[in-house]
């Protein structure tokens, strides 16, 4: 049986092809996976240590003990920040500094923004043009990063809780 008979039976172009078909695919999922990099897609510093990550939870629990909270607003305008209570009332955060705002893209990091958030008259304000197709996640520190609130700003909506992460007794 000659060379070209062989080929003409598509069992035999089954025997040659898969195994090429696998190689392929496999070359490139090597390359997607090189391609996205290695990075977990944090906005925390993370150490890990047996395959453990642990973040330090300082911040969230010194938020959660001066009784932080605010809502975020986001329109056409920019992005207000709010403040609600507990420490930003009693004077334990200074309303005359400006804030920081980490808006993190749920999957693709180099669409997170960070912006200063200046003191306004009602609380602290930014001008800036939020894609609000998607949602957001969000992570509210001041300049020493002394305390941390967080939230989620969800596709479509136009305000956001901001409170801290830790919640522990």
């Amino acid at each position: 049986m000659s060379l070209a008979v062989k080929f003409r039976n598509p069992v035999m172009w089954m025997v040659i092809g898969l195994p090429l078909l696998s190689i392929v695919a496999g070359v490139g999922l090597v390359v997607v996976a090189l391609r996205s990099g290695g990075d977990d897609a944090v906005i925390d510093t993370v150490q890990r240590t047996a395959q453990i990550q642990t973040t330090e939870l300082g911040p969230d629990e010194r938020a959660r003990s001066m009784k932080l909270s605010a809502v975020l607003h986001v329109d056409a305008k920019g992005v207000d920040l709010l403040p609600v209570g507990g420490g930003f009332a009693n004077g334990d955060v200074p309303r005359d500094v400006p804030l920081s705002l980490t808006l993190s893209h749920p999957s693709d990091a180099s669409r997170d923004v960070r912006v200063e958030l200046k003191p306004s008259e009602l609380g602290w304000h930014a001008d800036l043009a939020l894609e609000t197709g998607h949602d957001w996640l969000l992570q509210l520190t001041p300049a020493d990063a002394q305390w941390r609130l967080r939230g989620r700003l969800v596709a479509g909506q136009g305000a956001a809780h901001l409170a801290p992460a830790f919640t522990g007794e």
